[in-house]
């Protein structure tokens, strides 16, 4: 929880309609972003997890020396052969690669989809919460342009 997550409350209702349009536009640029980050996360969770598939079904005896083509880049791939099925080279971030064996590999693999998924999980709650503030904006927004020019108060009543 973060330290100025729950600490302001506001009573909308005191709000213009102005100024609950300039809460609203904030919120919704919160939840979009809010949404393309877990997006991301989920993105990399799955290329974690296609990681490990390959370690489990790419670096085996049964491919052993057959020809196979090794990505350089996302767009360039080399042929070459599979000489080695206990170890494999392991990006670990920020362009550092690791030899590891297999089983370590796929532990590190496993690590980071378990704690990608503690993340998402905590953004997911941090999103539903957002765009649970969103609506309730949106209603007294709704219910204050409904109510029409008064502002705030309903002031003296005429005869």
């Amino acid at each position: 929880m973060a330290a100025g997550e729950k600490g302001q409350q506001i009573d909308l209702g005191s709000l213009s309609t102005q100024q609950l349009s300039q809460v609203k536009k904030q919120l919704d640029d919160e939840v979009q972003h809010l949404s393309n980050s877990y997006q991301n996360l989920r993105a990399a969770q799955q290329k974690f997890r296609d990681c490990v598939v390959s370690i489990k079904q790419g670096v085996a005896e049964s491919v052993r020396d057959k020809p196979l083509l090794v990505p350089l880049t996302s767009s360039l791939y080399v042929p070459g052969k599979l000489s080695d099925t206990s170890h494999v080279i392991v990006d670990v971030g920020t362009g550092f690669y690791v030899e590891k064996t297999t089983d370590d590999a796929q532990k590190f693999y496993n690590g980071k989809v378990e704690e990608l998924g503690t993340n998402v999980k905590e953004l997911e709650n941090i999103v539903n919460g957002k765009a649970n503030n969103l609506r309730v904006v949106e209603e007294v927004l709704r219910q204050k342009v409904l109510a029409g020019p008064q502002g705030g108060q309903g002031g003296g009543e005429g005869g």
